[in-house]
């Protein structure tokens, strides 16, 4: 099989130490892209943060953000695809969760939204010290989530909402959102729940850049670590699983290749494109 693209998650998959893409990652990506190969950046970030990637590794497809809720070219104005969740939406998500004490994000395709200023240790801090300023990811530090919901309404395509304290309620939570019947709900990390409009996934992402570059299914490769790389992993015509990724997402994809830290992307590249 001739694959023609691949999609790639980056925290987990991608990214190793520090948030880096090693040596190895970068050079079979290079030459994937000389054979005529799309590869995709495929991600629950910002576009902002993934653009600041993909420009690092050389991807010309476009980039897929916020678990598929954005998807633009990162050199043109156009956007390709967006789902922004509607204003009474928001305030359904914000009723359920001011209800239990979770760090809470709303996240537009530049900006995290947030009553408290961000860790110093978080990626987009860390990134942002050594980009200039019209590359960071922006950081709005608001008094209050129900006025800057209204503010916002038509961009925010994301909520993600963080156990920090350990309360165990993170799964009630997610129950009382999926009842809604509303939202498309999904984890990144163990401790977090991310909430986007219904249908919105990276599988959905994929499926729509996939139409645009007129490339089928089975000619697809998709790489993750976790549950919201799924809809992906179960869409592509080879889904992939990091080494490091958790036994349901290994058991349901096609084939896992190794860790992140031990460079899996470039394994399966060499694999299955390059041949090596």
């Amino acid at each position: 099989m001739k694959y023609k693209l691949v999609c790639i998650d980056m925290d987990g998959t991608l990214l190793g130490e520090n948030h880096t893409v090693s040596k190895e990652n970068k050079e079979a990506l290079k030459k994937a892209t000389e054979l005529g190969v799309h590869i995709a950046i495929t991600t629950g970030r910002l576009f902002t943060s993934a653009k600041m990637y993909s420009d690092l590794i050389g991807v010309k497809a476009p980039i897929i953000s916020s678990n598929g809720g954005y998807i633009k070219e990162k050199d043109k104005e156009e956007i390709i695809y967006e789902s922004p969740i509607p204003r009474e939406n928001l305030y359904k998500i914000y009723d359920v969760i001011k209800k239990y004490n979770f760090l809470t994000y709303f996240n537009t395709c530049d900006t995290v939204i947030t009553e408290i200023d961000l860790p110093e240790n978080h990626a987009y801090k860390i990134m942002n010290k050594e980009l200039p300023e019209d590359m960071r990811v922006k950081i709005d530090v608001v008094d209050s989530f129900e006025t800057a919901l209204k503010e916002y309404t038509g961009k925010i395509l994301k909520a993600i909402c963080v156990d920090v304290n350990k309360t165990g309620d993170l799964q009630k939570a997610r129950k009382e959102l999926e009842e809604l019947d509303e939202f498309e709900i999904v984890s990144s990390w163990q401790n977090n729940i991310e909430v986007m409009n219904k249908n919105t996934s990276k599988g959905n992402g994929v499926k729509n850049l996939a139409k645009m570059l007129g490339v089928k299914r089975e000619e697809i490769i998709c790489i993750g670590d976790n549950e919201n790389d799924l809809s992906m992993i179960k869409y592509a015509g080879l889904g992939v699983a990091m080494g490091n990724a958790n036994d349901e997402i290994k058991e349901q994809a096609d084939y896992v290749t190794d860790t992140n830290i031990n460079d899996g992307v470039a394994k399966v590249i060499n694999k299955f494109i390059l041949n090596k």
